[in-house]
């Protein structure tokens, strides 16, 4: 039965007109970040529910984390609370005593749910129960769950396997992930388009050719006892609050910090550690030593510039900057790299940057002197046409003072949801390599598609082509994640069958197929019993390579939430027949029997079962890391060249990039306050620096329609406010995901195809509301 608890009242929806604005914060955390972290646990869930789930997130033999993918340490005690304000938002979110009934889709009829926002829609609760709505319904209805699998296997057997596309979100455990690239490659598609795709994408494009491997190279003690740390287009006080920890604990140990950003986050000036009371009473620590203000895709050129610096200190000072014997006996491309770098025009650099000579050369003195770097980045460097070459600059960095294997040392791509990186260890690739469907094919006796199949972007594209008959997503909000969101929108209608396997109502569930099933599992802080062996377990790798269990412990709020597992289990079930070759039923019984196929398919997961019930689990191998060796195609490290490339914006346009709220997690929304940044009780907004409103003859609050300008074409989105914000000149920036719709499916990261959420040339319109007749 549907838990007893009275159901709370969900929030009201936005409006947009109560917006206030105030200065931005000059630090995170805090005692205010413990004080909202309780207040949104509580309102969702209660005390006793909320202390529950809170004593275990993040703990060895609890739960992991479903915001971020930040590390928990493997080498020392774990902090009594491991967590951040936003993990606590995220597990409130899913804690949640708020339900979505099936009187709940009785009285809401879908065209009274695409006038709601995001916000009023994730604030409803936990899906209860399975639901339907066919083509020419009004509302969705319940469904059995045996009629919803069989309703799945006839759609699929009804089309071909290039037209059925099977998206997952990060949250998707290891496990889970293995099971449903298993499916589709069962049904015979390499259709397993992901957010990686939208997100970093890029990362992997950059560094698989260029070192031998898609993760970062660093650890958690790296972090601690690294010379230098540079922190390039992210925002860890909001996206990675605990690595803020890490990076006062480096600069406590004598390390300097770099933040490279085109806003100054809160985050990266000062840290409020709410576990230690003498930081709270000095007022929190210093987290950047030096902030440089670069302008939205100019990270290009500032690393060119660092590298030429670098080179011209070594002629300076033979011997004493660049590492010539890693770079001899470990990489490939030196030279023509130092011919490269040998010139720089400063006067191009500097407005490409936005950046003066001498703030460049700070930096490249401060590199100078380390003996131990690390860069991380994150989507701020990943979402640009030039995306992949500019990580290929960071990376040229890097090698050149030899920074890999060695302690405090690497490159370190700061994943964002928890478990996007076990997705792709897990094979959730729309372009797998050979060895893995060989060891599928041999391990289970099928034969897997060798015909690439759609990313994210592509997906976008069939949908508006009419060639997607299913389209099944595994947790994920596609159509609020995707750019160019009308186009896809009028797509993912025109579709056969949408199914979403998920937790809380969303966007994706309104604009949905002729006919589509909504399908509720259980999350990562419910209990998974109904097992014939009894409460199974689930695993997850983090952002530095370490896989760990995660089992929850809560009581689901009804009965009839099944696991994932299962749900992928029993639809291939349907979809391929009780005699497929594969056992679906058995791993959907017993995970231990996934853990086993798992580790006679994956290098690096052998005796999975054994080593994933020790206390800190276990560390992937990672050969830059572990032995500072190179798996490319030439066994080497690769140097690359690549010509200076920026953004910049012709007269009366700025160049606008997407963030996300401190109240938000990529497309759910916590609430609505960005504290940092001092926006509340509106998300329809537009950062612009002071001077630039000024030349494009608006004001502070002006009320703008927005035009993004892309290979003659135009997208529009109405009605945001303009507020003066310190963001660099030249730039702007507005909340994901109400800015998507600016963004054309054709702007994307060369090689990677990420959506470019950080390159739109936009102009501003005064709005005019229109006339009644």
């Amino acid at each position: 039965m549907i838990n007893p608890i009275k159901r709370k009242a969900p929030v009201k929806d936005i409006d947009e007109n109560e917006l206030e604005v105030h200065d931005p914060k000059t630090a995170a955390a805090g005692v205010k970040a413990v004080m909202v972290s309780m207040d949104r646990g509580i309102s969702q869930a209660g005390l006793t529910r909320t202390a529950r789930s809170m004593l275990r997130v993040n703990q060895r033999g609890g739960f992991d984390c479903p915001g971020c993918a930040w590390p928990e340490s493997i080498s020392g005690a774990r902090k009594p609370a491991e967590f951040c304000e936003n993990g606590a938002k995220a597990i409130a979110e899913e804690n949640t005593l708020r339900t979505v009934t099936p009187e709940f889709w009785a009285t809401h009829s879908v065209e009274e749910l695409a006038g709601k926002t995001e916000y009023w829609l994730g604030n409803q609760g936990r899906i209860t129960e399975p639901v339907i709505i066919r083509e020419g319904e009004t509302h969705y209805s319940p469904i059995s769950w045996t009629d919803a699998f069989n309703l799945v296997g006839e759609h699929i057997r009804a089309t071909t396997p290039d037209r059925c596309v099977f998206y997952t979100s990060g949250r998707t455990a290891n496990e889970t992930a293995f099971m449903y690239q298993l499916f589709a490659r069962s049904i015979g598609t390499n259709n397993l388009p992901d957010c990686s795709n939208m997100c970093h994408e890029s990362s992997g494009s950059a560094l698989n050719p260029t070192i031998g491997i898609g993760k970062g190279t660093v650890s958690l003690d790296d972090m601690h006892n690294a010379e230098l740390i540079m922190v390039v287009g992210q925002n860890p006080g909001t996206n990675h609050p605990r690595m803020l920890s890490a990076l006062t604990e480096c600069r406590q140990n004598g390390g300097k910090v770099v933040a490279v950003n085109p806003l100054p986050e809160a985050g990266l000036l000062k840290f409020k550690d709410p576990q230690s009371p003498g930081n709270l009473v000095r007022g929190g620590d210093q987290v950047a030593d030096e902030f440089l203000q670069i302008k939205v895709g100019g990270d290009l050129a500032l690393f060119q510039a660092l590298g030429h610096l670098l080179l011209e200190e070594e002629k300076r000072a033979p011997g004493t900057i660049v590492d010539h014997d890693f770079i001899d006996a470990q990489t490939d491309g030196f030279q023509e790299y130092c011919e490269a770098r040998s010139q720089l025009d400063w006067i191009e650099t500097e407005r490409a940057t936005g950046l003066s000579r001498m703030e460049i050369t700070g930096i490249a003195d401060m590199l100078a002197k380390s003996k131990a770097t690390i860069i991380c980045w994150a989507l701020g460097v990943t979402q640009q046409p030039h995306s992949v070459n500019t990580l290929r600059e960071i990376i040229n960095i890097l090698l050149l003072q030899g920074n890999f294997g060695k302690p405090g040392a690497g490159a370190c791509p700061v994943r964002g949801h928890s478990n996007v990186q076990g997705d792709r260890t897990m094979g959730i690739w729309e372009k797998p390599k050979e060895w893995l469907l060989a060891a599928l094919d041999e391990e289970f006796g099928i034969a897997s598609p060798r015909e690439h199949g759609v990313d994210a972007t592509e997906t976008l594209e069939a949908f508006m082509d009419d060639k997607v008959d299913v389209f099944v997503s595994m947790g994920g909000n596609f159509a609020l994640a995707c750019s160019d969101t009308e186009a896809l929108e009028a797509g993912m209608k025109r579709a056969g069958l949408t199914v979403h396997v998920s937790t809380k109502p969303n966007r994706s569930h309104i604009v949905h197929g002729r006919t589509s099933l909504i399908l509720p599992t259980l999350g990562r802080t419910d209990k998974d019993d109904k097992h014939p062996k009894g409460a199974q377990f689930l695993s997850v790798e983090d952002s530095m390579s370490v896989v760990h269990s995660t089992q929850g412990r809560l009581a689901p709020v009804s009965e009839h939430l099944l696991a994932e597992p299962v749900i992928i289990a029993r639809m291939a079930q349907a979809t391929l027949g009780e005699d497929h070759i594969v056992d679906w039923r058995a791993m959907a019984e017993d995970y231990d029997v996934i853990r086993d196929h798992i580790s006679r398919v994956l290098p690096g997961f052998e005796n999975f079962n054994q080593r994933i019930r020790t206390k800190n689990g276990f560390v992937l191998p990672n050969p830059p890391r572990d032995t500072r060796s190179f798996a490319t195609d030439i066994g080497k490290a690769r140097f690359s060249v690549s010509p200076l490339e920026y953004l910049e914006a012709p007269d009366g346009h700025l160049i606008l990039q997407t963030m996300r709220s401190h109240d938000q997690y990529n497309t759910t929304f916590y609430g609505l306050d960005d504290r940092y940044r001092g926006i509340s009780n509106g998300r329809r907004v537009i950062l612009v620096h002071p001077e630039d409103l000024n030349e494009l003859g608006f004001s502070d609050r002006d009320l703008v329609d927005v035009v993004s300008t892309f290979k003659g074409t135009e997208r529009r989105a109405d009605k945001f406010r303009l507020v003066s914000y310190p963001t660099a000149r030249g730039c702007a920036a507005a909340y994901f995901p109400e800015a998507n719709v600016l963004v054309h499916r054709e702007l994307v990261a060369r090689e990677s195809n990420t959506p470019g959420y950080k390159a739109m040339t936009v102009r501003f319109i005064p709005h005019e509301e229109p006339q009644l007749s």
